[in-house]
């Protein structure tokens, strides 16, 4: 369900990058209002290992996954995230089976992230299954914690976010915490599983995540990084009491592998693969919106501009412009074109190219940026001035016309106007021309498309 890289839970940066990123942090400390989110000292919460013989870590497999042979390595270390950030003590080495804080008895992989690596645990105080999310052991794995306190104070609204159930610590390697997120466990991501459902579907998430963009920006704040790998489905709930063998044969047993590492760490701990349900039947349509590692309050100035998935980068954040709500609202235009082409319009956030890459496709695509703009660009490489031509047009076969009317699906022609218009409205290269999140909600060819569905 995940590739190497990146995952429902994020993408992480080249070491060229790393800098830019921290720089993205600064905000936290810069703007008065967020000072109130420091917390006092947290107490650091217990963890306990059940002991190796009853997780059986030694066997090639036991009730709590397969340990995969040397063939199989490959394809759990390309699933998985870096080694290298557990010797460097920024991931905490986790086990299946495991039981931290107490509380949480750790049963399967869910994904990882540059700042985490996100679990699927039972809360055995009551019996739910959740999510945890585990972050790293330094500011980019505080930050989301202090943001989704943020959230939780300023948004009315928070029924399509994931919005965290309980907090707290574990120890990590020379004693710096790990901050712990519980979540309610959801389903697969939009990138990865809107393809596999039907059209009504799709329309329902696109309609879903724009309610849930609108209740973020209500309350003013700016996401950042909104893209189809941050939107999740919801997943069944399993009937109290079901042992970890009968959830395995939906989800699949977990395919794991010792640290393959010359010399032990601190800890003991498993490259596991993430799940792959095997169920549909599990998948349910509801959508929410989550990772807010990056979220900013509207009006908060960054210096790092630009949104980690290129692919979903509005232009004018390539141009020195501050992330405001509108950019959030290009990102969710893509996310809404990818819902109904089935993939990417500006396909290179997921399979790399480069900004400069991705502003090639906005000119053949929508034509050529605003005049204004020459001699602003901030993005990687060298401009080329060709990219502010006026007398270039979209390239045929490649325009918003042609994408839409090509689409895999049997669209009738009624339904692919009504797409069109929100896409020339959503897609407007100066941030002020953008349809607000509200406002696409009330606009007709939206509503019209969204009726033809009953939704």
């Amino acid at each position: 369900m995940m590739s190497q890289g990146i995952s429902t839970w994020g993408d992480f940066v080249d070491s060229d990058d790393e800098g830019e990123f921290e720089d993205a942090y600064e905000p936290i400390f810069k703007s008065n209002s967020l000072l109130f989110l420091n917390p006092s000292p947290p107490k650091v919460a217990a963890m306990t290992t059940q002991d190796s013989e009853a997780i059986d870590t030694t066997a090639s497999s036991s009730i709590w996954g397969d340990f995969v042979d040397s063939d199989g390595e490959c394809d759990v270390e390309d699933a998985c995230e870096p080694v290298d950030r557990y010797e460097e003590g920024l991931y905490l080495p986790i086990c299946i089976g495991e039981v931290i804080a107490d509380r949480y008895r750790i049963e399967h992989k869910l994904g990882h992230g540059g700042f985490s690596t996100v679990w699927m645990a039972h809360d055995m105080d009551n019996g739910k299954d959740v999510a945890l999310k585990i972050m790293t052991a330094n500011f980019g794995g505080e930050r989301e914690f202090l943001m989704q306190n943020e959230i939780i104070r300023c948004v009315t609204d928070t029924s399509r976010l994931l919005i965290y159930q309980d907090a707290f610590l574990l120890p990590g390697a020379a004693s710096n915490p790990h901050r712990v997120l519980v979540f309610p466990l959801k389903g697969p991501n939009l990138r990865d599983y809107a393809r596999e459902t039907s059209t009504i579907v799709r329309r329902s998430a696109a309609k879903q995540l724009l309610q849930a963009l609108k209740a973020l920006h209500d309350g003013g704040m700016v996401h950042r990084d909104l893209n189809s790998a941050n939107v999740m489905f919801g997943l069944s709930s399993f009937e109290p009491g079901v042992d970890v063998t009968t959830k395995y044969k939906i989800l699949g047993r977990p395919q794991k592998m010792e640290f393959p590492m010359d010399e032990e760490i601190w800890k003991k701990g498993e490259l596991v693969a993430p799940m792959s349900p095997k169920d549909s039947f599990v998948v349910q349509d509801t959508i929410t919106l989550a990772d807010f590692g990056l979220t900013i309050r509207s009006g908060t100035e960054v210096d790092f501009k630009l949104q980690g998935t290129i692919g979903y980068c509005a232009p004018e954040l390539m141009h020195g412009v501050n992330p405001t709500f509108a950019s959030d609202m290009w990102s969710y235009m893509c996310v809404f074109a990818e819902l109904y082409l089935k993939w990417p319009l500006f396909g290179p956030g997921f399979f790399g190219g480069g900004l400069r890459f991705v502003v090639g496709l906005f000119i053949r695509v929508l034509g050529p940026l605003p005049p204004s703009w020459k001699g602003s660009y901030e993005g990687g490489g060298e401009p080329d001035e060709s990219w502010y031509d006026q007398s270039k047009i979209p390239e045929p076969g490649m325009s918003l016309e042609s994408r839409v009317t090509q689409s895999r699906d049997s669209i009738e022609p009624a339904e692919q106007k009504l797409v069109l218009n929100i896409l020339r409205r959503g897609f407007c290269y100066l941030p002020e021309e953008r349809l607000s999140a509200g406002e696409l909600l009330e606009d007709a060819s939206f509503k019209a498309l969204m009726d033809m569905y009953g939704l």
